[in-house]
């Protein structure tokens, strides 16, 4: 899977100054082969498999072609257009636009205002968003991990890795924690080794517990960051919301990504 999702977002989503973290967006479709051996592993490993169905199942996922979304900020707000087939994308905001038209990522930025990195952050938001869906990409590996501990609740937990070459931070490490008795995805901890390129103890923590159901999909409403010392998972620190959410099983013109005449191609900083 070619998938990069962390960054000290918290931070980045107040301010666009803030750098932001590329993902690969030449992600294929989702593997269901690589999810029935996960399965044969058997233990809690093959919970994986759980997991997607308490979300609405991958073959409901799959049917799925666009996702959009709007994303509020204090002074503006971004509008996020996905295809989740080809994982071209692009958001569009009166601030500034962007977007991944296949091949590359470009910037239209007027006034020259946007001072966040592009290619860190075009699809930055969808893979949060899209959890646990995206863990059905190529290039995965899950292993059980330990609890997380949460206000007298155990959640039981895989631990994702990639394969080397797989992404531009193949080295970056997740946790997946689900509810023991739902299977519904309610943390996600995550490593950042998108600059240094080197592993990374440091795992930060995003509650995903503000839901609902659109076309069948148990999708996020919001997601919020945590304060933590190790695994232990401290106050609220900042909460990103998603409105207008829409699914479609028709794909976009490929137009729609493409980069505009008087956008600039974005090279990784």
């Amino acid at each position: 899977m070619r998938l990069i999702l962390a960054s000290l977002f918290c931070i980045a989503f107040l301010s666009c100054k803030d750098a932001q973290k590329e993902t690969n967006s030449n992600s294929t479709l989702p593997v269901i082969d690589k999810i029935v051996s996960i399965e044969i592993i058997g233990g809690p490993v093959a919970n994986i498999k759980r997991v997607f169905e308490a979300h609405g199942g991958l073959d409901t996922w799959k049917k799925q072609k666009t996702l959009v979304y709007d994303l509020p900020k204090p002074d503006f707000t971004e509008t996020h257009s996905i295809d989740l087939i080809s994982r071209k994308d692009k958001i569009t905001s009166a601030n500034h636009t962007m977007g991944y038209d296949g091949e590359a990522v470009w910037l239209l930025d007027v006034d020259e205002s946007y001072q966040g990195d592009p290619i860190f952050y075009h699809n930055l938001m969808f893979y949060f968003y899209a959890m646990p869906f995206v863990l059905a990409d190529e290039g995965i590996n899950f292993s059980a991990t330990e609890d997380l501990e949460y206000e007298g609740v155990s959640y039981p937990g895989l631990r994702i890795t990639y394969d080397n070459g797989v992404g531009t931070s193949p080295k970056d490490e997740y946790y997946l924690h689900y509810h023991p008795e739902t299977y519904q995805m309610q943390w996600l901890g995550y490593t950042v080794t998108y600059r240094s390129g080197e592993p990374s103890d440091n795992v930060k923590w995003i509650r995903y517990n503000d839901r609902m159901k659109i076309d069948g999909l148990v999708l996020p409403k919001s997601i919020t960051w945590h304060d933590y010392e190790g695994r232990t998972i401290k106050e609220e620190k900042s909460t990103v919301t998603f409105e207008n959410v829409s699914l479609s099983t028709a794909p976009k013109n490929d137009d729609f990504f493409q980069k505009p005449d008087n956008a600039i191609l974005v090279v990784k900083q």
